[in-house]
């Protein structure tokens, strides 16, 4: 079975998978977090500035540290796409879905024809050949989680039918973007963002979709998205936990000086 594979059905069992994010450069940071027990680590492609060398470079990494790697890519456009799977990553998001189109659209640039429309080249993702061509497409489905992330009001407003989509294994909520179409940036606990939230969770979870939620590290949100049976958590990330511990480390040294 395949690691992606095996996240869904500990997803559908009701289990919570947890990972974090890496914008960073260096891939020693990937195989840290997965050290550290992060399940999987979403490597982010759109807002970093991650190039394709450093992204296939965070999945090996990901894959020595134990941890399964998701990518991020920039827009939902198949030419974006192909050279990321060909990486063999075990999920791939597409960002910024809206419709039942858009979600068939993404599907369909992670499968090979008839069901999609996919070129043949993969590199990484049949181990370097190493697997059969028949080995290699007979389970190449399975072996990548297709993530469509939710993240305007158009979106939820269409959940019902991107969820339905053949293909779609599961969804990530993006609270910012969200509540920005909305007209409230950045306010992601004012009660019409968190509504929102809840009603994306309630589709969900009576339709038995996994769902996932990205986001930086706050135990309120934390406490929030278990409350709403979220299926998998990215918190926080290189960057943010850097900053965090660099502010409590130079706090501590003053106030250790300070009383002496």
């Amino acid at each position: 079975m395949s690691r992606a594979s095996e996240l869904l059905r500990r997803m559908k069992k009701g289990e919570l998978i947890i990972g974090t994010h890496v914008n960073l450069s260096d891939i020693s940071v990937s195989e840290q977090m997965g050290a550290l027990g992060f399940e999987f680590v979403w490597i982010d492609g759109e807002h970093s500035p991650l190039d394709k060398q450093m992204i296939m470079g965070h999945i090996i990494a990901c894959r020595a540290g134990n941890a399964a790697s998701f990518v991020r890519i920039p827009w939902n456009d198949p030419v974006l796409a192909k050279p990321i799977l060909e990486m063999g990553p075990d999920g791939i998001v597409f960002p910024f879905i809206r419709t039942a189109e858009e979600a068939k659209n993404a599907v369909a640039a992670c499968r090979y024809p008839p069901k999609g429309i996919r070129g043949f080249g993969p590199r990484r993702a049949n181990m370097y050949g190493t697997l059969s061509n028949d080995e290699y497409i007979n389970n190449v489905d399975a072996s990548i989680l297709k993530i469509m992330q939710i993240e305007h009001i158009d979106a939820v407003n269409n959940l019902a039918q991107i969820i339905a989509v053949d293909g779609v294994d599961t969804i990530v909520v993006g609270t910012n973007d969200l509540s920005g179409s909305i007209g409230l940036l950045g306010q992601t606990r004012h009660p019409q963002v968190t509504a929102l939230l809840d009603r994306i969770a309630d589709i969900c979870n009576k339709a038995g979709m996994p769902f996932g939620i990205s986001m930086g590290y706050d135990k309120n949100n934390i406490a929030d998205w278990i409350r709403r049976g979220v299926s998998w958590m990215g918190a926080g990330n290189d960057v943010s936990y850097i900053t965090q511990a660099g502010i409590e480390t130079i706090k501590i040294v003053r106030e250790i000086k300070a009383a002496m």
